[in-house]
């Protein structure tokens, strides 16, 4: 911290410098429904860029994330820097990982789209080239590469949808870990709270200041189709821009109301 910005923090007044809880704004309006308190976490930064080219590195451990439902591996690279990346599924502890365009298709590398063998399972898959992966990077995550046409790979996701990305992207080879993430049975209301996560007080319960559904007297069903407290519609309401740039890269729509199945 620079001196200049020191002597800002030291003249602020303490109610600035409070950690802001339950998701409010200075005026005290909730911004963030249903969110707020929760343990404290402290942020693991993750390469999701894996750009440290052809250097090799040892996987030190794989460690527990609050920040996220997948594992995260610590890497140990041959010059000296650690990292930590998204563990896949099977990466063992002492094993070596490296991003490259000349290395093996294994679990743990990193590569181009372009240099990946067809039929192969991938995960953290970037959008645009160098700006790091962004799909594909819960917990058991996994696409499949299908097809390459011109200069687009052609991808199925979790979802089911079939999507071009520029084949210059780059994925990491693999299955993401923590298979068994969407089995876990919380037990008690108490675990959502320790992650943050407050109750849910359904529309009609609510005030009509509060929600298009609230208000009536006595138990009212409403008066209108299914929403958000902002009047989305709840049940299928498509709330895509039916002139989105990326609609010409879909080839295949995601299956609704299910996961898909590779």
């Amino acid at each position: 911290m620079s001196k200049f910005a020191a002597v800002i923090f030291s003249t602020l007044n303490p109610k600035f410098l409070a950690i802001v809880r339950a998701f409010k704004n200075t005026s005290g309006k909730i911004t963030a429904q249903h969110i707020g308190g929760g343990s404290r976490r402290h942020y693991r930064i993750i390469d999701f860029k894996r750009k440290k080219d052809n250097i090799p590195a040892k996987v030190a451990s794989i460690e527990y994330d609050p920040n996220r439902s997948a594992r995260i591996a610590l890497l140990h690279y041959v010059d000296g820097e650690k990292r930590y990346i998204l563990a896949p599924d099977k990466l063992q502890v002492g094993q070596t990982v490296m991003s490259g365009n000349k290395v093996e298709p294994e679990i743990g590398n990193c590569m181009t789209l372009k240099n990946i063998p067809l039929g192969l399972d991938i995960h953290n898959i970037e959008l645009r080239v160098g700006q790091g992966g962004q799909l594909v990077r819960s917990a058991g995550g996994v696409a499949k590469l299908l097809a390459k046409e011109g200069n687009y790979a052609h991808i199925v996701l979790p979802s089911g949808e079939v999507r071009k990305v520029f084949d210059g992207c780059r994925a990491t080879i693999g299955q993401l870990g923590n298979l068994d993430h969407s089995n876990i049975r919380l037990g008690k209301a108490g675990r959502n709270r320790w992650k943050g996560i407050r109750p849910r007080v359904r529309g009609v319960a609510q005030n009509p200041v509060a929600h298009p559904l609230g208000g009536g007297e006595g138990r009212s069903g409403g008066g209108r189709h299914p929403c958000s407290r902002t009047g989305l519609l709840a049940k299928g309401g498509k709330t895509r821009k039916k002139k989105a740039i990326s609609n010409r890269l879909i080839i295949r729509r995601r299956r609704i109301g299910a996961r898909g199945n590779l």
